[in-house]
């Protein structure tokens, strides 16, 4: 018997305001959708074959592309997808501590080698309180406050993993605490790599399945207040946002790395999910100009991306020119080295988006992220 997967999923349509929810089926065999619309009990797709989604993105809590319309996950269809594709996939939280922020583009990149998704991200500057309270079973011990003095020094990145048995996955690619003793007993661990002692030790990851609901709850919280903010200060900046394509596809920390190679400083960062209406609002200056702007729209909608706030010399214009013309084949042939001639595909598909003019640089970093219970608006914040 074929094998088939099903999932509850949600839809957010712009223009009735509504949330729609339909039974997405996923046939492995041919790789083909079909889905099903439950208010009105019918078929609203038939079985279509579908190369754009794939096993590894289905599970709850993903946001999907299915023809245009961003689906959310939000349960098993089924006791079979539950057991097949449920039973080992774990949600764990990640810290990256202020002192390895250069480092970024390669935790990243070892995330992505380990077969983790980046689910969520934040950068963020923690009060001693906030701090005080994510550490707070540290409290009475002799190191506590010379370690929050460390954990406030600078901005930190909050991340959540997904994947099989992340916890255990994400632990083991973390390598023993004390990073010297990492380097004697774990060489390639992360600590072994980038640590320097047991404090300064790259990265924090959760314990058990009950640490990691209440640390990613406490930054990214699911009740009202959206936890500590991100780390913006929408001033002598610019932004970049890193497309879906180039997250799926894994190209996030190489991204990163070539940022921070061309001597430009990643002020702030978060992932986020736009919807048509929002994706619509924030290209519409390129409405009736370019061809692609069709594409455009879909392509920023259609999955995570990840804002960037950029700083350095003559922002915008030098960070422009690091990202290279909006075709990546004429980057490729004619500026190679930028960001869209290494990792762009075609002139929807080009890797970055980056602010195009001076004085609209920090409108498109203000892109904050405004979370209500049915989906996630970006505005530009004046």
């Amino acid at each position: 018997m074929e094998d088939r997967y099903v999932f509850l999923t949600e839809w957010y349509d712009p223009t009735a305001a509504l949330l729609r929810r339909y039974q997405l089926f996923f046939y492995p065999k041919d790789n083909s959708v079909e889905m099903f619309d439950l208010k009105y009990q019918r078929m609203f797709l038939r079985r279509t074959k579908y190369d754009d989604l794939h096993l590894e993105d289905l599970f709850v809590g993903n946001r999907v592309t299915v023809f245009s319309r961003q689906l959310k996950l939000i349960d098993y269809g089924d006791q079979f997808t539950a057991n097949k594709l449920g039973s080992r996939i774990e949600k764990t939280f990640a810290l990256v501590k202020p002192d390895v922020l250069n480092k970024i583009g390669d935790i990243f990149e070892l995330i992505y080698s380990a077969n983790l998704i980046v689910t969520k991200a934040k950068m963020t500057k923690l009060t001693w309180s906030q701090a005080a309270d994510f550490y707070v079973e540290h409290q009475s011990k002799p190191f506590f406050n010379t370690f929050i003095q460390f954990i406030i020094s600078g901005p930190v990145v909050a991340m959540e993993l997904t994947g099989d048995e992340a916890i255990c996955i994400w632990r083991t690619l973390l390598g023993p605490p004390d990073s010297a003793a990492a380097r004697q007993e774990a060489p390639q661990s992360i600590r072994a790599k980038f640590g320097t002692d047991a404090v300064r030790n790259v990265c924090h990851g959760s314990e058990s399945l009950a640490a990691a609901a209440r640390e990613l709850e406490f930054f990214f919280p699911s009740t009202v207040g959206r936890g500590p903010v991100n780390s913006a200060v929408c001033e002598d900046s610019t932004c970049c946002i890193i497309k879906p394509h180039a997250i799926t596809e894994g190209l996030t920390g190489k991204i990163l790395n070539t940022i921070h190679e061309a001597r430009f400083k990643i002020s702030a960062l978060q992932m986020f999910n736009m919807d048509l209406a929002n994706a619509e609002e924030f290209y519409e200056i390129y409405k009736g100009v370019v061809t692609e702007y069709p594409g455009m729209v879909s392509e920023l909608c259609s999955g995570s991306c990840i804002v960037l706030e950029i700083q350095g010399a003559d922002i915008p214009k030098s960070f422009r020119e690091l990202c290279g013309p909006s075709d990546p084949e004429i980057a490729r042939h004619l500026r190679p080295n930028t960001l869209r001639g290494l990792y762009g595909k075609d002139k929807v598909r080009n890797a970055v988006h980056c602010t195009d003019l001076p004085e609209d640089g920090v409108l498109e970093v203000g892109l904050t992220h405004t979370h209500t219970h049915t989906h996630t608006q970006i505005i530009h914040n004046p």
